[in-house]
């Protein structure tokens, strides 16, 4: 694959996200080629406050941006003249963080006369997807499932989506954060409950599933952290490995029957999950056992491509601007409430 300027080079893509908490740069070759993806987490910076603050993560993005793209540029053995194209997350997301990537891909974009693209965070998680597995493209039925954002999402193909269910409340990596406060555990909470809910007894505590007997596709998990705010209440004692494994069955079983009704229901052969809450291991599991019982093919990027990354960002830009001839003004503002 050549660069689009007319030389001889491989097509590089440096991406940029930074939506959120995490700072990341990645260069992919082509459209799905990873030569470098490198993350830095801002959690322990966060857990002292119970969950993300805003303004401390721009600045945190501001200091180390630059050296995470060095790195990154680093590892896939490039330099700044050899992109081809410069893509960061417009939105959605947090209005400073995306702001700090968005304005740091243009001036690159800028000073090289290299093109630029923004790039839909939630579009880019549907492509860790055409990462992981470029051999089986769409039709697909997509989750997206993190902590901003729960939905349902019929894959024509990339660049063309329907959207089918969406959260009318709580995210559920959202909702399990929540609990996680509730019940002593620091931010984010989503991996030590998966961890807890391994010990822990799934039908000690009778959790409502909401929304799972619905004839709509949307998603509702306020309720469930209501639930479990006041069994706490009453039941102070209550073994938090019960807890988790109470809460994880009731999400569990929301997303299963939500998203493999959806497959159902719009003929597709294939169920994608993606986003951070992709990576819990009960959720994994329960939905490829039900998947193969069902004939539908339940598909996860590794667990690196589930959390927020630049990979998915430069990936779905190069397509984005390979694929359909896209490029955006250097005037591009970011959109903190950007659908999809």
């Amino acid at each position: 694959m050549t660069d689009s300027r007319g030389s001889d080079q491989p097509f590089l893509t440096l991406g940029i996200e930074t939506s959120c908490d995490e700072t990341s740069a990645a260069v992919v070759r082509g459209e799905a080629e990873v030569l470098s993806n490198v993350v830095y987490s801002q959690v322990d910076l966060h857990a002292r406050y119970g969950g993300v603050v805003p303004e401390v993560a721009s600045r945190n993005h501001v200091v180390k941006l630059p050296y995470v793209i060095d790195e990154a540029l680093a590892k896939a053995g490039a330099r700044p003249a050899d992109v081809s194209l410069f893509a960061a997350t417009s939105g959605p997301g947090l209005i400073g963080p995306l702001l700090v990537g968005l304005c740091h891909a243009k001036g690159m974009a800028y000073a090289s006369r290299t093109p630029f693209v923004g790039v839909n965070h939630l579009e880019g998680h549907l492509f860790a997807h055409r990462i992981a597995s470029p051999d089986l493209p769409p039709p697909f039925v997509g989750l997206i499932v993190s902590g901003g954002h729960t939905l349902l999402v019929d894959v024509a193909r990339y660049g063309e989506y329907h959207v089918i269910g969406t959260t009318v409340d709580d995210a559920a990596g959202e909702a399990i954060d929540k609990i996680g406060k509730m019940i002593g555990i620091g931010y984010p909470a989503g991996a030590k409950i998966d961890e807890l809910a391994n010990h822990g007894d799934p039908a000690a505590i009778a959790l409502p599933r909401p929304m799972e007997g619905s004839p709509s596709f949307d998603f509702s998990f306020s309720g469930l952290k209501t639930a479990v705010l006041y069994h706490v209440r009453k039941n102070p004692r209550e073994r938090r490995e019960d807890i988790a494994a109470s809460v994880l069955a009731s999400v569990v079983s929301v997303l299963t029957r939500k998203s493999l009704e959806a497959a159902r229901r719009f003929h597709r052969g294939r169920l994608v999950v993606v986003g951070g809450v992709a990576a819990n291991a009960h959720l994994r599991a329960a939905l490829t056992a039900e998947g193969q019982a069902r004939g539908v093919d339940v598909r996860f990027p590794p667990i690196a491509l589930c959390t927020d990354n630049a990979a998915m960002i430069a990936a779905a830009g190069g397509f984005r601007h390979r694929e359909l001839g896209e490029s955006h003004p250097l005037s591009l503002s970011p959109d903190p409430s950007l659908g999809l």
